[in-house]
């Protein structure tokens, strides 16, 4: 018997402070058993082959709605208010960081997919409206990372508002002028990271990331549960990362804060100067020895980034997820943040779009757009609620912000009511003052005027891009078409999840029909989770 097979033998009875010791022991002495096969993992080996494909199988098929409830009391959002109508006369101006976090549109797809209705909390509309591509012109040269649109369209939910859109698309980065890789992955072996969609399904993910690997690349796998530990040294041998892997069990109280310690340690130990040095934590974050409150985490993770060492998270599982804490500290880590429901998703996150995920092209991104009173009368940001900035804020290149990745796209939505068109807002006794400032700023030939900062990798001081806003574009604005119509269905999704109340009565159904027919698999997938949504809510 290996010992390996031992250890396999005996994990059930461990402790987890024994279990991460002898792993840790197992990795310190792979370099002397290269030969040695890992015996108690033959047998297991058609057991994860049949667990993959039923895994692909699962993620083929239109979401199935599951018959049994699963608890979700114990799981923890920060939810924010929707965002409020603003005058023009009063607040003219709209400022905020950029988002290209996915993870609240796999966690919702999770809820719909077992037949219940996701908290309010859990929803972030951006984050929805961020997982799906549109039809955005590559930038033209790297002098300027991304490109910046901005189109219009009669808002489908309300006649007299218009949609304006704002969105950027960074470059695409081939393959061969990719930097090397410092990856340091930590894992949450506690015992509550025991069940199918978790352990087992945060080894598919790992194991999709690891076959994208260059020569130039390094990987280390750190694991906590009630101690840490390092199972596998810097390498890029996809083999020995896959036995690593393979060799996680779970057990155990959950020291999260020591192990992310450990981790940036074994980045700043292998850090390559000019490369990409990240840390990617996989948990259902579920932190309940050492630092556990939210605040500190937080904390902890601002004073590590500065060392350019970023912070990626995956969550998994359910029950006792912990959402709020894996979403803020991976944006106070200068990373982004993805939920992984299937092996699919695993694919799509770590896979397709692993250079976005892993390559950041610009820094501390923030959007400014300020409204003209002459042509616009009211406005609202749909979604954004955790990253609206104050004004001051754009201009200070020491207020941090979103990044985005090689290839990243960022889309926002403003609904805008025009000068004279009936908005949200009902007039007010003192009008007066509202007409002195539309008197004030002239009737202009711009409806807006769209400001974006970011900073180069590297570079403390940020560059600056505008963009007026045509009054054209309010005048001969249409009914949404393409993918206009479809960036403006999942709005509607995500706001009737949310409970808007300014969707008069445009419902789940209209959004599956503004959508129209979608090609691919995504997007299919979308227009049967509003399927889903409008039928469990109608439940309610």
């Amino acid at each position: 018997m290996t010992k390996t097979a031992r250890i396999s033998g005996m994990a059930g009875a461990l402790t987890a402070t024994a279990m991460v010791m002898t792993l840790v022991a197992c990795a310190q002495n792979e370099g002397a058993q290269k030969t040695e096969h890992l015996a108690s993992y033959d047998v297991q080996e058609p057991m994860m082959a049949e667990r993959a494909m039923a895994d692909a199988e699962y993620a083929m098929a239109p979401p199935p709605v599951m018959s049994h409830y699963v608890p979700t009391s114990t799981e923890r959002y920060d939810g924010e208010a929707i965002g409020a109508v603003k005058l023009v006369a009063a607040e003219p101006v709209s400022t905020f960081s950029v988002d290209v976090d996915t993870g609240a549109y796999a966690n919702v797809r999770r809820f719909l997919s077992q037949g219940q209705m996701p908290p309010e909390a859990a929803v972030r509309t951006e984050e929805l409206i961020n997982y799906f591509r549109y039809d955005y012109p590559a930038p033209e040269s790297r002098s300027q990372p991304f490109s910046v649109t901005t189109d219009m369209a009669i808002t489908p939910w309300n006649p007299e508002t218009r949609i304006l859109r704002v969105g950027l698309r960074g470059y695409d980065l081939p393959r061969s002028q990719r930097p090397a890789a410092n990856l340091v992955f930590l894992l949450d072996v506690s015992g509550s990271m025991s069940d199918a969609d978790k352990l087992p399904l945060v080894k598919t993910a790992m194991r999709q990331l690891a076959g994208e690997l260059g020569r130039q690349d390094r990987v280390s796998i750190v694991v906590y549960a009630g101690a840490t530990g390092v199972v596998l040294e810097p390498t890029n041998d996809e083999r020995a990362i896959r036995r690593a892997l393979d060799r996680l069990e779970a057990g155990g109280s959950t020291a999260g804060a020591a192990g992310l310690r450990l981790a940036y340690d074994m980045a700043r130990k292998a850090f390559i100067e000019g490369g990409v040095n990240r840390v990617i934590l996989a948990t259902d974050g579920d932190f309940n020895v050492g630092i556990s409150d939210q605040d500190s985490l937080v904390q902890m993770i601002e004073n590590q980034r500065d060392s350019g060492i970023t912070l990626t998270t995956l969550g998994f599982g359910q029950g006792n997820y912990n959402e709020a804490m894996m979403e803020q500290i991976a944006d106070h880590g200068n990373g982004n943040y993805a939920y992984i429901d299937s092996a699919m998703e695993a694919r799509k996150v770590l896979s397709d779009e692993m250079q976005s995920t892993l390559f950041t092209i610009a820094q501390d991104v923030k959007i400014q757009v300020e409204f003209n009173p002459a042509h616009v009368s009211q406005y609202r940001l749909i979604g954004y609620e955790n990253r609206v900035l104050a004004e001051e804020d754009f201009n200070n290149d020491t207020v941090d912000a979103g990044d985005i990745g090689a290839g990243h796209q960022v889309t926002a939505l403003y609904e805008i009511v025009p000068a004279g068109g009936k908005g949200w807002i009902g007039p007010r006794r003192y009008d007066d003052n509202q007409r002195s400032v539309m008197r004030q700023s002239g009737s202009g030939e711009e409806v807006a005027f769209v400001q974006l900062r970011y900073k180069l990798p590297g570079q403390d001081r940020s560059r600056l891009i505008q963009r007026p806003v045509s009054s054209r574009m309010l005048a001969n604005a249409r009914p949404a078409r393409g993918d206009m119509a479809f960036v403006a269905a999942v709005a509607a999704y995500g706001q009737n999840l949310r409970g808007d109340s300014l969707l008069n009565g445009f419902g789940y159904d209209e959004a599956v029909s503004l959508a129209g027919r979608q090609d691919g698999y995504w997007r299919e997938e979308f227009l049967q989770l509003a399927g889903l949504a409008q039928t469990l809510d109608a439940r309610r």
